[in-house]
């Protein structure tokens, strides 16, 4: 079968197709004929090495852990991550072919294409649980453009929310606008804040200089979630500044830590809401699986937009 592997860890470069023996399933298990595979911003971090203390890969290894596919002409998506050391890593994923337990096996609905279901694998788990958070009338999404980011902005504007989107460049300001927000802001401009009114709460998926930033439009008492690292890293507002206006910092390690069975059910509901209309993703750029490496290099460079999806 076809995969895609990290030779070693580096620049999207040491991503390498290569073709390997097909998996042969073990007791519980089926194999999954793999029509799309999700490319997450976290591959990207652990094909550079980062993150060795939460993740332990060691090349060479298939990266990625989202699917979609047939499973005996069954229209399936399934996560393909191991436990090693007590540690889920996502890997596997990156494949023509998955070996998977069948109770990893999640039923595409009708109402959504292979490449939608796939998309949702592990956005919309971060979806529902970012959503328990939310408090307030107005509320900032930062890398609003990103895969998890149109999910947020459509739902809270289904729900009656202000949404604030912060994205950078023309092509994702105009997505997200087209998306319902009440206004976009481009934090391409060094003084994107200064339009922005306060806010009751900021969902942040950027990170870094930009989340630290965003931090400062939550009004007094109101919230601040930080659960992307597009910007290279986590923000970190200082604490002393949050304690002082009351401000409610919830990081990724205060996220529910989920179980399979409740990763399942959560995924089961998205698909269902998405099915409906309620939502759907953006998927912005597909890539054939030889060429991951070309994937990983535009996340890398900020072109890609909505989700990037590999096509075996």
């Amino acid at each position: 079968m076809d995969v895609v592997q990290v030779e070693r860890f580096g620049g999207p470069e040491v991503l390498r197709p290569a073709t390997v023996a097909d998996p042969s399933p073990g007791p519980g298990e089926a194999v999954v004929e793999v029509t799309a595979c999700d490319v997450m911003f976290l591959d990207t971090l652990l094909r550079a090495g980062w993150g060795d203390d939460f993740f332990p890969v060691r090349p060479p290894y298939v990266p990625g852990s989202g699917v979609v596919g047939r499973v005996e002409g069954r229209r399936v998506v399934a996560d393909t991550k191991q436990d090693v050391g007590g540690s889920e890593i996502p890997v596997g994923g990156y494949a023509s072919r998955a070996a998977v337990a069948e109770s990893e096996l999640i039923p595409v609905p009708a109402g959504l294409s292979d490449q939608q279901a796939v998309a949702l694998v592990h956005d919309g788990p971060t979806l529902q649980s970012l959503l328990s958070f939310v408090s307030g009338r107005r509320v900032l999404v930062t890398a609003a453009a990103g895969g998890a980011g149109v999910l947020l902005v459509q739902e809270l504007v289904r729900r009656g929310v202000q949404v604030v989107g912060a994205a950078r460049g023309e092509a994702k300001t105009s997505l997200v606008r087209s998306l319902g927000a009440a206004s976009v802001v481009d934090y391409g401009s060094p003084t994107w804040t200064d339009g922005v009114a306060p806010v009751d709460a900021v969902l942040d998926g950027a990170g870094g200089t930009l989340g630290r930033a965003a931090f400062e439009l939550v009004a007094d008492g109101g919230r601040f979630v930080s659960y992307g690292t597009a910007g290279g890293e986590f923000a970190s507002p200082d604490p002393a500044s949050a304690a002082r206006r009351g401000v409610t910092v919830i990081g990724l390690t205060d996220l529910p830590r989920l179980s399979r069975a409740h990763r399942r059910e959560l995924v089961e509901r998205t698909l269902s809401e998405a099915a409906s209309g309620q939502y759907r993703p953006v998927i912005g750029q597909t890539f054939p699986l030889a060429r991951a490496a070309d994937a990983h290099a535009a996340i890398a460079a900020r072109a890609a937009i909505g989700k990037t999806l590999l096509v075996p």
